[in-house]
């Protein structure tokens, strides 16, 4: 009797806990009751087909990686030539994976390939004629930058939509290449704005202006040839409300980048206009400070994605404090922030694919869903009654603790409902029922053979559990490989019914059976069991 009592109590408690978890914030919400926010806060979530949102396919243009690779170690190996006073005629990037030094005297030969062994680590050196010489990027380098841009552009995208504030969004690489990302942002209405945020660049950069601004890029040219090493930007005018565009001669390697940003946020410039002010990091404040204090009284391009936002004159060293100004809203500038604050892309992003789900559609589907799992439920039960007479309750009250169970373990570790999830929330009913008929029948076996009642009923659970255990290890693989190697709807179903097979094997078992010896406990003499 003690042995029960403590059973009995266990139930109750887990009974308890996964309904104030899992069932009472859906009734609060619904009801409009006001509940403890810590409460509410695990209320099971809806995903992007019954919430309504977007859907969003993008391929990471991982070339643009490997050639920002290349035209780093180009531009590192010029700057190292020159220091050096090493001749060469030109220094140019072939294709994302390879750039050639030409006119390298025979004289100087040795001392080129010294200057060259550290762009060796990444790059292969081939010799060409007239001291020319072709570095090409080496297999496992390119593999490596692929992978890394891929995982680089999922992680700042994760970044930028938890800005954003959506709920519970599913962002996952995909694709035979691993190059695709899904990106499901449920409760999302402002599409345009989302796509802007995710799919900047957001790559900033401060250089030194050498020459600048100027109406046309031919007047900063050399002999028709912008100068080795340097390179035309286009910018805004400056004036407020001026669309006309100017060109900038600055130099390709950035003295400070987006990397070195600890913080960027809104602000306003001195005529209390928008603009974004940020904050560099220890490294990013030195080399801050080397280059402005060497650079007094030059201008400083402020370049956003390839473009001049501002190029304000230095008066005096700066070291972690910037301002970015330009004609910007209030939007733009919160937007702006954003982006810089979750790092920049390391590739272009292209759209393959855009599907928007209004909320109105995922209403339905809540709608269609729930109808669904209350038909299957009142059918199953009446079944159960039917065929099974009073057992047929135990079943019912097993059934209806598996269902509190399942939606109580799936708002608490923050699983997401999505519509093939319901379609596991019903299977698992069927799943439940079937464990019982199982059980019933080995009972009514038992009894047949002329066992006493309370000795059927343990035979019955003892000679069925290996069996359900067995089934339900071998579901439980199954929703292991569909999560695994499945994305969003698929991952939805896998999850909810991993979830309800761990609850079912739990009330099939203990809990039903729990129910037998209550039933029996205050009966002396079993003739008979309803079954």
């Amino acid at each position: 009797m003690q042995n029960l009592r403590w059973k009995v109590i266990t139930i109750i408690s887990v009974f308890i806990v996964f309904s104030a978890v899992g069932v009472y914030p859906i009734l609060a919400a619904r009801k409009g009751i006001n509940s403890p926010s810590w409460l509410m806060d695990k209320q099971l979530k809806l995903g992007l087909d019954l919430k309504g949102g977007v859907h969003l396919d993008l391929r990471v243009q991982t070339d643009d990686a490997l050639r920002l690779e290349t035209d780093l170690e180009s531009e590192r190996l010029r700057e190292e030539l020159k220091s050096k006073n090493i001749t060469f005629t030109a220094v140019q990037t072939i294709n994302p994976t390879q750039f050639r030094v030409d006119g390298v005297p025979p004289a100087q030969d040795a001392a080129f390939r010294t200057a060259a062994n550290e762009v060796q680590a990444n790059f292969d050196r081939g010799s060409g004629t007239n001291g020319s010489y072709t570095f090409t990027m080496k297999p496992n380098v390119q593999v490596n930058l692929r992978d890394e841009a891929v995982v680089q552009a999922r992680q700042t995208i994760e970044r930028r939509v938890n800005e954003l504030g959506v709920t519970e969004p599913s962002i996952s690489q995909q694709g035979s290449g691993g190059d695709q990302i899904l990106v499901q942002l449920p409760g999302v209405t402002d599409v345009e704005r989302a796509k802007q945020i995710m799919g900047s660049p957001g790559l900033l950069e401060l250089k030194i202006v050498e020459q600048g601004p100027s109406p046309t890029k031919e007047s900063l040219m050399t002999n028709g040839q912008v100068p080795a090493g340097m390179e035309i930007v286009p910018g805004a005018a400056g004036a407020p409300g001026d669309a006309s565009t100017v060109y900038y001669l600055v130099r390709k390697v950035a003295a400070v980048t987006g990397r070195d940003l600890r913080n960027a946020r809104p602000s306003v410039d001195e005529n209390n206009q928008p603009a974004v002010s940020f904050t560099l990091n220890n490294e990013g404040g030195r080399k801050f400070g080397k280059v402005t204090g060497e650079n007094v009284g030059r201008q400083l391009a402020i370049i956003l994605d390839g473009r001049v936002q501002s190029a304000p004159r230095i008066e005096s060293r700066i070291t972690t404090e910037g301002r970015i100004t330009g004609s910007f809203t209030s939007d733009e500038v919160q937007n702006l922030s954003l982006i810089l604050r979750s790092g920049a892309l390391p590739a272009t992003l292209t759209y393959l694919s855009e599907r928007t789900i209004g909320p109105s559609l995922g209403a339905d589907s809540i709608r269609s869903g729930v109808i669904a799992s209350v038909v299957g439920l009142l059918l199953i039960i009446s079944f159960m009654l039917v065929y099974y007479k009073l057992s047929g309750v135990n079943a019912v009250v097993a059934l209806i603790f598996n269902l509190i169970i399942l939606l109580g373990l799936m708002a608490y570790i923050g699983a997401v409902m999505t519509l093939p999830g319901i379609a596991g929330f019903v299977l698992t009913m069927g799943i439940g029922v079937d464990s019982n008929v199982l059980i019933f029948e080995r009972i009514k076996e038992e009894l047949e053979a002329e066992r006493g009642v309370r000795a059927s009923i343990n035979a019955g659970f003892a000679r069925v559990f290996w069996t359900l255990v067995d089934t339900h290890v071998a579901a439980l693989i199954s929703c292991a490989f569909l999560f695994q190697f499945g994305t969003g709807p698929i991952r939805g179903f896998a999850v909810t019914l991993f979830i309800g097979l761990i609850s079912n094997l739990f009330t099939s078992i203990f809990v039903s059976k729990t129910l037998f010896e209550v039933a029996l406990a205050r009966r002396h003499q079993v003739a008979t069991l309803s079954i």
